[in-house]
């Protein structure tokens, strides 16, 4: 079945939030200094900023994540549920240090992102947003796939233009996070 491609995040929208908030919990994946893969089951959250998707994840920071994101920043998030409904997301992830971000994500977790998704944060860090083991991750993805079990339909987001964090042509590596293509 051929895969349908798109540049609107806003095509896929609806679908990508209805399946992360079916599935909330997503594999994330990053790379070591040998190029192995290292997968571990978290739950990012979720918004739209500027027409593009972009993630958070409230996170301690292990000195394992921290090497692998300082090493090379793309990671995969993947979804999956038992009907075969998948989400792919591949994106530049980076931890955001600054105190409003962290604020930022802590609320989106507490009022869900999308609604549905999230959690009190407090349960894991009772300092709340202070608490010095919080850490929060930004993810900006530069490819979403979504996957209908049902029958395999395939939708592929790969933005194009100014302000993507990606390289929008190839599937190679893109910028560095927070460097926009234009």
């Amino acid at each position: 079945m051929p895969t349908t491609k798109v540049s609107d995040f806003s095509d896929l929208r609806d679908t990508f939030f209805s399946y992360v908030r079916d599935i909330k919990y997503a594999t994330m994946i990053t790379v070591d200094r040998g190029n192995r893969p290292r997968a571990r089951v978290l739950l990012p959250v979720w918004e739209v900023v500027d027409g593009l998707p972009v993630g958070w994840l409230a996170a301690y920071k292990t000195p394992v994540k921290t090497a692998h994101l300082a090493g090379n920043p793309h990671t995969t998030y993947s979804y999956w549920n038992p009907r075969q409904n998948t989400v792919h997301v591949d994106a530049l992830s980076a931890w955001a240090e600054d105190e409003a971000a962290k604020r930022h994500a802590w609320d989106l977790y507490t009022r869900g992102g999308p609604p549905g998704v999230g959690y009190d944060p407090v349960h894991y860090w009772r300092g709340g947003p202070e608490d010095p083991e919080y850490h929060v991750i930004r993810i900006e993805p530069w490819r979403i796939q979504l996957v209908r079990g049902s029958d395999l339909r395939s939708t592929l987001w790969q933005p194009t233009g100014k302000g993507v964090a990606r390289d929008a042509v190839t599937d190679g590596p893109g910028p560095g996070v927070g460097e926009r293509v234009a």
